[in-house]
């Protein structure tokens, strides 16, 4: 009796793991058919889920190398200057290839004309560089706001299809039928507001990382003029 007891607590526990294994592989492949129930409206929000981790990367990428303008850059600049070593100022500059760098270059290479035009061209040079930190910027907002509308659009398309295919059905319509209709549809909207929020996340993070930039290259100018200002 024992051994019979022993023998049979073990099928038990054999057939428990066997129930495990199975109903997790299940979980898995339930959560793949339901981003696959979401139909034709989840190929664009994937699309837009690919195009915001890439903008992401890459403006990241950009923007840390375009802050990697060393700490003590300005008073290297104004020893040069002050020494009117202007070829080695313009070396300096060429060797950091940074936007603060390049607006300094513009200014070194106007030293002699009157300063509000040095001033203008270092302004110039500063709206490009903008420019180019802020580039693709407003794609990631686009996305921030399209994709939770693609997936609504999704909703209402997959909506319409369950309570046609409600419709089709012979018989008494059973609480499943409706339901699984209903959950199938709403797959798209949550697809979409994930991809926006993603999307609405890494605008802004990215626009307050440009910003700190910008700040970095305006005071820069200010000290590049106030040191043209002084007595030699």
């Amino acid at each position: 009796m024992f051994l019979l007891q022993i023998d049979t607590l073990s099928t038990a526990v054999d057939s428990l793991q066997q129930n495990s294994g199975s109903s997790t592989q299940e979980e898995v492949l339930s959560l793949f058919d339901l981003l696959t129930k979401g139909g034709w409206i989840m190929i664009p929000i994937a699309l837009l889920s690919v195009v915001t981790v890439y903008l992401f990367v890459e403006r990241l990428f950009t923007i840390q190398k375009a802050s990697k303008t060393p700490t003590n850059f300005m008073e290297q600049i104004k020893v040069l200057v002050l020494n009117n070593d202007i070829s080695g100022a313009k070396n300096l500059c060429i060797r950091e290839n940074t936007p603060i760098a390049r607006m300094v270059e513009k200014g070194i290479t106007r030293i002699g004309s009157p300063l509000k035009n040095i001033e203008a061209s270092i302004e110039n040079v500063g709206k490009i560089e903008i420019y180019r930190l802020e580039k693709n910027l407003s794609i990631l907002a686009t996305i921030s706001g399209a994709a939770p509308m693609i997936g609504f659009l999704g909703t209402v398309t997959g909506m319409i299809q369950a309570f046609m295919n409600i419709a089709n059905i012979e018989g008494q319509v059973t609480p499943g039928d409706l339901s699984t209709g209903i959950y199938e549809a709403m797959i798209t909207t949550a697809a979409g507001l994930v991809v926006g929020i993603m999307a609405y996340l890494a605008y802004n993070f990215l626009v307050a990382r440009v910003q700190k930039q910008i700040h970095a290259m305006e005071y820069t100018s200010i000290n590049f003029i106030d040191l043209l200002q002084e007595p030699n």
